[in-house]
Parts: C-alpha cells; structure tokens; sequence
C-alpha cells in the first residue's frame, strides 16, 4: 500500500446485528449496510480490512447466545488488515504494516487478575465484535497493545484463524494439561480443534478425535488424528486429557467417563448449553479435572502465533466473499465442516 496516495474514504460497508436470532430463521439477523469509516481515538489505530475468521462466537453473537453488549453491532474477530491511520499517541505500528486484531480488545490493567497475569479474567475487559464493533466490515479500530504483529510466512487469509480459532486452542490446550507423549481427546473439529490437533500431533502426542460430521472425520484423520467417532462415543482408550470444542453440555459426561484417573478436562467455549447432572463417583472420582477457557492472555497469543510460525502450523480456510458473510455463519451453523471460514474483504 502507498500510503501516500492511498485515501481513506468516509464511508463503508459493514454486517450488523439487527435482531439476534436464528441464522436460519424467517427473518435475517444479519444486515449489509453503509456507515461511517470509524476514527481511532488515543493509542488506537485505524485498519483497512483484508481478511477475517469466521467464528463460532460469531455465530453466538449473532443467534443471541451472548447477551447483546452493543446494539447492532458488526461481529468478527480474527481481522488481518494494513494500518492506515494512527490515533494521537498511537506509535507501535506504522502505517502499511500488517497486523492482526483478536477477541480480546482491552482490559483494565489495575484489577487483581491484570496485576497478577491473568488478564483473561478481567472483569473490565472488553471484546472485538460484541462490546466494540469488528472485521465484518472494511475498516476497523483497534488500541495497538491489544493487535499482534503477523509472521511474514503466513498470507491473510491462512492468518486469520490464527487470531482466535488458533490462540484460544492453545489456550484450552494449555488448561487440558497433556503430559508430554500423551493422549487428547478433541470433542468437536472445526476451526480451532483442527489449529489444535496440528500443535498436539507436531509435539508426539496422540489425538483422538469425537466429531458429528463425516467430512470433520475424514479431515481429522488426514492431518494425523489416531481415530474419529462420534460426538458421544467414548474413544477406543482410556485419554489423559480432552477439550470439548462443540458449544454441547450434554457431551460431558461422555468425555469424563472417556479419561483416565488424574486426567483433565477443559471446556473451550464462550456458551455451551446446560452440562446434565453429574454422577461424583461415576464422574469426577479419581481425581479428574474439569475446567473452562475464559479467552486469553496477549502473552498467550504471542506465545502461539512465535509456535505457529515455527511449527509451521497451516489451517485449513474456506474463503467466502465478504457479500456472503450471512451464508458462511450458515454453514458454521450445520456444524459438518473442513477447517475454517474466511471472509476476503479488502484482498
């Protein structure tokens, strides 16, 4: 980009929420509209979007999972764009870079959770695409501590999951504490499972995999999965620790009843429905570990992004082009895919 004669125009086109509800309702939840480019305020950049991820929270934001944080808001979170602007005291970036715009948009740095690392829990933090609008538009705001620098291996659109799909699974597969030369038990296998299974398999350990669809199968056992059944069957041994991806209490107990004594269970979603009641012996017995994923730490999304680069960890991506954002959550919605969606914006 020439940032000497490229101009910013004053208005853009942008998906919004209009009313939370079904992506496969009688009336759309989604809309395409014109509205202002926005502005960056202090330490903010503004970002010409290229790509954007395609996310199942997206999908949780737009069906009304999530409780609305603002109204008609424009969803998205795993943004790859080019700085074009810079908001007064902004200096991190320059313009032209590329960078990369995640879930996590800004945290409070005072609380206990921010002053002992734990950022994640911040009870102030606020969220790309449900508090503040995000990359399902062509231009987007960010404060620049919250962007991430982008490894040059990676083009746009293989980039994007990372942001997300890619930084919460290494997230929940940290929480899932696998011992080295272990087994994990991927519950669901979409985009992030998918990212997570290649950083398992790329260190030894062995991965099973307990997915509806046919096609997520196949693909798993592709990429090196040492099995694939179904969401509810129990794997063929006994695991030292699983991540439920699939937003499905009801597979709880299953994946329990599926690990070994001391092993660990982690819950990777923002929304997952009601967990059924849990038999203690049956159950939680033999010290088992249960456990949820609340976003991340920056740390942790440098973290993955320097591993992915070095692993040379490739997610697989279906574009979409940005006019079809509402059949790409659609999809998502059906649950049976390959990989992960992406929007081509300004590419």
């Amino acid at each position: 980009m020439n940032a000497l004669s490229f101009t910013i125009p004053e208005t853009m086109r942008a998906w919004q929420v209009t009313t939370p509800g079904p992506i496969d309702g009688d009336k759309a939840p989604l809309e395409l509209v014109e509205k202002p480019v926005p502005v960056p305020n202090v330490g903010e950049v503004l970002v010409r979007v290229l790509t954007c991820g395609v996310c199942h929270t997206d999908l949780h934001v737009t069906e009304g999972d999530l409780p609305v944080h603002k109204s008609h808001v424009t969803p998205g979170h795993e943004i790859v764009g080019e700085v074009v602007k810079l908001g007064e005291s902004a200096n991190r970036f320059k313009i032209g870079d590329r960078i990369g715009i995640p879930w996590l948009r800004w945290t409070c740095g005072v609380c206990e959770y921010c002053r002992s690392g734990q950022e994640n829990l911040c009870p102030n933090s606020l969220y790309t695409g449900w508090d503040h609008d995000g990359g399902y538009a062509e231009y987007v705001t960010v404060p620049e501590g919250f962007a991430y620098r982008i490894p040059d291996q990676f083009d746009s659109q293989t980039a994007a999951p990372l942001l997300c799909a890619g930084i919460i699974g290494y997230r929940a597969f940290l929480r899932a504490n696998v011992p080295a030369g272990g087994s994990l038990g991927l519950y669901g296998f979409g985009g992030s499972a998918h990212i997570t299974a290649q950083i398992a398999i790329d260190q030894g350990i062995e991965v099973h995999v307990l997915t509806r669809g046919d096609d997520a199968k196949r693909f798993a056992l592709k990429l090196g999965a040492k099995s694939a059944g179904g969401a509810y069957d129990l794997p063929p041994v006994k695991l030292d620790s699983a991540i439920i991806f699939a937003p499905v209490g009801d597979i709880v107990p299953k994946a329990l009843a599926g690990l070994k004594p001391g092993g660990t269970l982690a819950l990777a979603g923002i929304h997952m429905t009601d967990i059924p009641q849990l038999n203690y012996q049956a159950a939680i017995f033999h010290e088992k570990n249960l456990t949820s994923v609340e976003s991340n730490t920056r740390s942790n999304g440098e973290e993955f992004l320097r591993l992915a680069d070095r692993l040379d960890i490739t997610p697989e991506t279906t574009a979409y082009p940005f006019e079809r954002a509402d059949e790409a959550l659609r999809y998502l919605s059906h649950g049976d895919i390959k990989g992960a969606c992406v929007l081509r914006i300004g590419e």
